[in-house]
């Protein structure tokens, strides 16, 4: 006699779930993000996106995303922005005079932060780092947060040292917080195929370990929609809840579709397999009902454009993230698109919300009543 196979959990019963203030399981979020029932789903993200945030605002930043080197000897297959280095015509390394009249022209406009990320500069050890950021921080007013794990990792390599010694020398510079870039999928087979030079999931994990024990706020990122699983996916999001629940060091998540225009990824993603907005929604809305120890999440616009990022206020998110003065990373597979403060609030304000600018560590800044 053939005996059937247990059935997984429901969508009515996960949906149930997670009304009723429970921990969704594993095996709830893959049910989910199967369903493909993408209106209930996003019914239930927007519902706890209520209880966790105001109702009725939605926050953003105006910051710069400052990519000061693209120098880079990690060879990422999804990455169109990096060069090798020796590459005399394309590769680059800012000089101070440029970040600092990048830096002015940010706090020109109202910005409070700076995001700065680069390359695996093999050139760069924490002496360069150090000096950089006392040096921002002895001219300018403004939150630095910088410098993804994988980034950290290569410093600390490259200068022999552990990584709590460089993440406090880092800090005691001036760095203020992490971005959580460099995490694209925390599964190991995944990264074996997209970028096996990176750092590993435990690595990755434990920088961001390491900083919460300082007292540095991060944030945490997902790239999906080219090897990886619903299961890898959802594992994922697994692994940041863990570390959340010992440290609660992450103040926020981000997820956003793989960018495929100028890199090798490109060609082992099959068309079929590609996210749309309706995957992209109902990605995100399950992360806001399975996260639910971060305190926010963002709506990646940047990816997305404005109109599904604008819709994404419906589908559990509560933050438009960055006006993001500048971009390099994601525009070089493809994708540009741009915005302002004005739009922005313009965008919050045809939803009927509240639009209020925050700063790095969701500090209020300024209000549109």
């Amino acid at each position: 006699m053939t005996t059937l196979a247990p059935a997984g959990p429901s969508v009515e019963d996960a949906l149930e779930k997670a009304l009723d203030g429970e921990r969704l399981s594993d095996e709830d979020a893959v049910a989910l993000l199967r369903s493909r029932d993408l209106v209930a789903v996003g019914r239930v993200a927007n519902e706890v996106r209520n209880r966790l945030n105001d109702s009725t605002r939605v926050t953003f930043i105006v910051d710069r995303n400052l990519n000061y080197t693209n120098v880079c000897v990690t060879d990422c297959d999804f990455c169109a922005f990096y060069r090798r280095p020796g590459d005399q015509r394309e590769g680059y390394l800012l000089p101070k005079p440029v970040i600092y009249k990048k830096i002015e022209e940010t706090l020109a406009i109202g910005g409070t932060g700076l995001l700065m990320q680069g390359g695996h500069h093999p050139d760069l050890g924490i002496d360069y780092y150090e000096d950089l950021f006392r040096s921002i921080k002895a001219r300018y007013k403004i939150h630095l947060h910088a410098l993804s794990p994988s980034e950290v990792q290569h410093i600390a390599r490259r200068s022999k040292l552990t990584i709590p010694e460089t993440l406090s020398r880092l800090r005691d510079s001036g760095l203020d917080s992490l971005p959580g870039g460099g995490a694209e999928i925390l599964v190991d087979r995944v990264r074996k195929i997209i970028a096996p030079k990176k750092t590993k999931t435990d690595e990755w994990l434990d920088v961001m370990r390491q900083a919460h024990r300082l007292g540095m706020s991060t944030t945490a990122t997902m790239m999906y929609g080219h090897v990886e699983t619903l299961e890898e996916r959802v594992e994922h999001m697994h692994r940041i809840r863990e570390l959340q629940d010992e440290t609660r060091g992450f103040r926020a998540f981000i997820s956003w579709t793989f960018q495929r225009d100028g890199n090798r990824l490109d060609d082992v993603v099959r068309e079929e397999d590609r996210p749309t907005s309706f995957d992209y929604l109902l990605t995100q809305a399950v992360s806001r009902i399975y996260l639910d120890n971060v305190p926010h999440i963002q709506s990646s616009w940047v990816t997305q454009g404005m109109k599904v990022g604008q819709v994404a206020l419906g589908f559990g998110a509560d933050d438009m993230g960055s006006v993001m003065i500048e971009e390099n990373v994601v525009s070089a597979a493809g994708t540009t698109h741009r915005t302002t403060t004005e739009e922005l609030v313009h965008l919050i304000k045809a939803l009927g919300k509240i639009p209020v600018q925050r700063d790095t560590l969701y500090r209020e800044v300024r209000v549109w009543n």
